[in-house]
């Protein structure tokens, strides 16, 4: 793959680049950020679950805090590759310069969660169950492999690219999603694959999950021959190689969920102070030696650990920038096949957080009751609705058809013709309610609360 290929001004729904003139107030990357920011599935974000729902401490963050935490550390990872790429292939510099490394990785990033269900990562994993249950098989007669298995194995990351690159059929008239760049959208595809064949026991990866369905798989395509991505050949079929940038993104969301989510365990009470301090203090290494009279001048505890985090983060974004540029010449040969974070100086206390957090945070009895909320109340949702959709001689569930949003129906409110995007769009309309709606409807549809009263 080569870099001159690889960045691209021109959006997904047009057919003409757009020149990236920096006299005026944003450049063509930094309008992708924006984009997603005014979109409404970006706002949803401020009340959906990252770990912890309704927290004891307002420092305890949500799904839309994480995604701008996120798009934060990748800017800083994307201008810090991004310096070195210009610098190392002058020519890029004609057009570009490192701040669109980190315009697109930080775009990227805010973009990450955008598809996620509500109830944290449980979400998915309820959708996913509803289709794999016996009485759900009863909708698949006219439906492949492949569609089968997008929606048994339901993936918020493939959620999230249909939402931004797919323009509703209510819609059609205006094609391109939210109209990104295909470099930014290359960015956030971290999986180019369908969900069939499933290779996560895969070392390659870019292979564990997948990143779009099958609606999707044609724009995927498009974006990859306008890039010119390369593919590779293994024994169970051709697959693209990632985007570069796509590694960028993904370390700096496992720099934040690990250390943040580390971080909101002893905000939540979960993690002491020292256990804390001294995983943090490990990342440090020398580093610490040279912070502790500075530290020793903080005095609340909460303060100290957000220092400390605070340095971390820094650490690793400098450990995962010099790893990509270490490999750069791997990566954009497509044999680089794993996460930066599994090869840097703090891998193994990347691994212990990531091993801790499992065993004390994400199985805590917060979180282990809201995961069994999610159990409940989205596959009754889906239930209900997939139910109106293909049973509509009962007046009831017409009429139940008029609460779901345009952009689920085909033109007219009806129904699709296509029992797999029938499928999909409710799966999708479920998926992409915050914690608080899906909660509410349910009661309201179960009789348990009724709207106004």
């Amino acid at each position: 793959m080569k870099w001159e290929k690889l960045l691209s001004q021109k959006r997904l729904g047009k057919d003409f680049a757009e020149e990236n003139i920096r006299t005026k107030a944003r450049t063509v990357f930094q309008k992708d950020y924006d984009r997603i920011v005014f979109s409404s599935a970006f706002r949803r974000l401020q009340n959906k679950t990252q770990v912890f729902p309704m927290p004891k401490s307002d420092y305890v963050r949500n799904r839309l805090t994480h995604s701008l935490e996120t798009a934060s550390v990748g800017r800083s990872l994307g201008n810090l590759v991004g310096d070195y790429i210009i610098k190392k292939h002058k020519r890029l510099a004609e057009s570009y310069d490192f701040s669109d490394f980190g315009a697109i990785v930080s775009a990227a990033c805010l973009a990450h969660d955008i598809g996620n269900p509500p109830f944290g990562h449980s979400g998915e994993n309820a959708i996913s169950s509803f289709f794999k249950k016996q009485s759900s098989k009863k909708y698949f007669t006219n439906l492949s492999r492949t569609q089968i298995t997008d929606l048994q194995n339901f993936e918020g990351n493939a959620a999230g690219f249909r939402i931004i690159s797919n323009t509703p059929n209510a819609q059609s008239d205006v094609p391109g999603g939210l109209g990104l760049t295909y470099s930014t959208y290359a960015s956030f595809v971290k999986y180019p694959k369908g969900s069939y064949p499933d290779l996560k026991n895969t070392k390659i990866a870019s292979l564990k999950k997948f990143n779009y369905f099958e609606t999707e798989k044609p724009i995927y395509n498009k974006i990859a021959d306008e890039l010119q991505i390369d593919k590779f050949t293994i024994e169970k079929g051709e697959y693209h190689m990632r985007y570069p940038l796509a590694f960028l993104v993904e370390a700096a969301d496992d720099i934040c969920y690990t250390i943040i989510d580390y971080e909101d365990g002893f905000q939540e009470g979960l993690l002491s102070f020292e256990e804390v301090e001294e995983v943090f203090a490990k990342i440090l290494e020398d580093e610490w030696n040279g912070l502790k009279s500075k530290y020793n001048t903080i005095y609340d505890k909460i303060s100290k650990i957000n220092y400390l985090r605070s340095r971390s983060i820094n650490t690793l974004i400098y450990q995962s920038s010099e790893e990509f540029k270490n490999n750069e010449s791997s990566i954009m040969q497509g044999k680089y096949n794993s996460s930066l974070l599994d090869n840097i100086q703090a891998t193994e206390t990347i691994k212990f957080i990531k091993k801790d957090s499992f065993e004390r945070i994400y199985s805590s009895e917060t979180v282990l009751k809201i995961e069994a909320a999610g159990y409940k109340v989205l596959p009754e949702l889906l239930d209900i609705y997939i139910e109106a959709i293909f049973n509509q001689d009962n007046e009831q569930n017409r009429r139940l058809l008029k609460l779901v949003p345009n952009i689920y129906l085909d033109k007219g409110r009806k129904p699709f013709a296509n029992d797999y995007e029938n499928l999909l769009n409710i799966s999708m309309y479920i998926s992409g309610m915050t914690d608080k709606h899906a909660v509410e409807l349910y009661r309201q549809l179960n009789g348990i609360s009724l709207a106004g009263y």
